[in-house]
């Protein structure tokens, strides 16, 4: 599922614009609840800091957690005003059932699935396809989006029943996963490129999950949910805060955590370049009032 930030800015603009002026539209203002993917949580404190300096009056609450645990509690009904995915499908399911506004999801991210062992650790493991012969391993469950991820790449490899046979250590999110390698505690585990390049010194990258086994895109939607309990400014904060998301300012924070931005139909490095992107998310002087690309957050 994918939406051009245009359209869902144009719509913005529109609807301050029917108010009157920018001026008479409501400043983002309030606590803003916002659920990431555990695998976002230190590149958002980034984007936090730098959103809150154009935004000072939003309080962005984090809920960082596993996407599949993150949209039960959106179905128990837990407040909160965007949804951050590590995967299409918990996106999707929201959408169905009416809990996430369809118009405003975007396709924002793309990542990496790798194969890590310890920093300095000994392992017979060369690569995915001789996983089982690790004495154990760091597996997130089946409802995390990473561990269903490498249950697509084992499955697709016929490999699947090898690696349950193995002493797998379940961790609820990738966090789980990449603590449990970087202290030692398994052998190998699988989690996503970036997670491991911020602990580059406590883990090293055995492999990357080959193309050819891991068919679905590992993308990172995000979108704004039906929040009955938000006020008119906290619903503001909501839509200023996606519309930064999507900015150039957002899109080197990302870079350098190591995430690619989706643009279009085609993937490019966060950080780089997008004349279109730019364009669409620019403050307007006449039009309704977005967010700069100096940014803010929690």
């Amino acid at each position: 599922m994918k939406k051009k930030a245009a359209v869902f800015m144009t719509a913005i603009a529109a609807a301050a614009l029917a108010a009157g002026n920018v001026q008479a539209a409501e400043e983002p203002a309030g606590e803003l609840y916002v659920f990431i993917a555990a695998s976002l949580s230190n590149a958002m404190e980034d984007i936090q800091k730098n959103f809150n300096e154009t935004y000072p009056d939003v309080e962005i609450l984090y809920n960082a957690d596993s996407s599949g645990t993150l949209q039960t509690q959106i179905e128990e009904g837990s407040r909160c005003d965007v949804f951050f995915s590590a995967a299409t499908k918990q996106m999707d399911e929201l959408v169905e059932e009416g809990l996430v506004r369809e118009d405003s999801v975007v396709d924002l991210l793309e990542n990496k699935v790798v194969l890590i062992k310890p920093a300095g650790g000994e392992t017979k493991v060369t690569g995915f396809e001789n996983i089982s012969d690790a004495k154990n391993i760091a597996l997130a469950g089946e409802d995390v989006p990473v561990g269903q991820y490498a249950r697509e790449i084992f499955t697709n490899m016929g490999i699947m029943e090898d690696v349950e046979s193995m002493e797998i250590n379940e961790g609820k999110n990738v966090t789980e996963v990449l603590a449990a390698v970087s202290a030692g505690s398994n052998e190998v585990g699988v989690v996503y490129a970036t997670d491991a390049a911020s602990v580059a010194g406590q883990v090293e990258i055995i492999a990357e999950a080959p193309v050819d086994v891991l068919k679905t895109p590992v993308l990172y939607p995000v979108g704004l949910t039906e929040d009955e309990e938000a006020s008119e400014t906290e619903a503001a904060a909501a839509e200023a805060f996606l519309a930064y998301l999507q900015s150039d300012a957002a899109a080197d924070v990302f870079g350098e955590y190591g995430f690619a931005i989706c643009s279009g139909d085609e993937e490019t490095s966060a950080g780089e370049d997008d004349t279109e992107t730019a364009s669409e998310t620019e403050t307007s002087e006449t039009g309704a009032e977005t967010v700069s690309e100096t940014g803010d957050a929690k």
